[in-house]
């Protein structure tokens, strides 16, 4: 068993494995870096209008990248259908599981401040009269007690996603190692619109760039776990690719339609419904833009 894994770390080490190491890293983290510099500097004054451009991305990620690929790799539809089923129920589950943590810690924190509720009942006895103002003040109340909506489904989905890229990336220097730096390049390519979706997502709901950044930072850090594990098991891993590009899909599509879409349901005039068309439009025309350039430059 040591002897095993002493043959692994030298071959590793002394072969294709710091290259490996390097493209992954390159292609995961550099990719949130990228995104973040554009989404908070670039592309920062249009904050209102990035959710629409997250949820065109996440959607055109899943249905035109994600899925495509997946269906590409010769398993039965029917398997990768009830994968994605089970998917889409798993993040609900788990986006359920969010809610009623955060929504345990507010009503502990309320009771804690029990007596300046009751303070403050009086005061807002005297705003019956204004429903609109209460009905703000109780969305806000219920966002706070949410937090980071569908953060946890965002990274979750993100984690599985760049472990599949990593052995992607992996698969592709062990043919060649030219072949090798195009695919970190195409990765990174065609993640940065991904990245820059999931970054408005935690952006808006812990209110903390760093926060948001930080936290994609470290999935797109596991896109060098898949390397070493594509390179220590790639006969095997290839096998299961195809159901985590569906479990990754699913959690961006849950995403998009859950928590990103709903946001955008609201009465608005026909110049500001047309300006977050044009965004979620946008959103989708990135992702597939980029996505066939950078297909196109690999396989090229």
């Amino acid at each position: 068993m040591g002897g095993n894994l002493n043959d692994f770390i030298g071959n590793f080490v002394g072969n294709l494995g710091c290259a490996i190491l390097l493209g992954t890293l390159a292609a995961g983290i550099g990719s949130v870096w990228l995104a973040a510099w554009l989404s908070f500097g670039v592309v920062s004054r249009y904050t209102q209008h990035m959710l629409s451009l997250a949820a065109g991305a996440l959607l055109a990620t899943a249905f035109l990248h994600l899925l495509p690929e997946a269906f590409e790799a010769g398993v039965e539809p029917h398997n990768l259908f009830v994968t994605l089923l089970f998917g889409l129920l798993f993040f609900f589950l788990l986006d359920k599981a969010e809610l009623w943590h955060h929504g345990h810690e507010h009503h502990h924190g309320e009771h804690h401040h029990g007596e300046q509720d009751h303070t403050h009942a009086h005061h807002d006895a005297h705003h019956d009269d204004h429903p609109h103002h209460s009905e703000h003040a109780h969305q806000s109340h219920v966002h706070h007690a949410k937090d980071v909506p569908g953060s946890w489904t965002i990274l979750a989905g993100d984690s599985v996603h760049c472990f599949g890229d990593g052995v992607l990336i992996a698969s592709a220097f062990l043919v060649d190692l030219r072949l090798g730096i195009v695919a970190a390049l195409a990765v990174l390519a065609h993640e940065v619109p991904h990245h820059m979706g999931d970054l408005v997502v935690l952006r808006e709901g812990s209110k903390s760039r760093q926060t948001a950044v930080l936290k994609v930072s470290m999935a797109g850090a596991i896109t060098a776990l898949g390397g070493v594990a594509g390179f220590a098991l790639l006969e095997q891993l290839h096998g299961i690719l195809p159901y985590m590009l569906a479990i990754a899909s699913s959690s961006f599509i849950y995403v998009a339609l859950a928590d990103l879409i709903p946001q955008l349901q609201k009465r608005l005039s026909s110049r500001e419904t047309a300006a977050q068309i044009v965004w979620l439009v946008s959103g989708i025309a990135l992702v597939s833009g980029v996505s066939t350039l950078a297909h196109s430059f690999a396989y090229h």
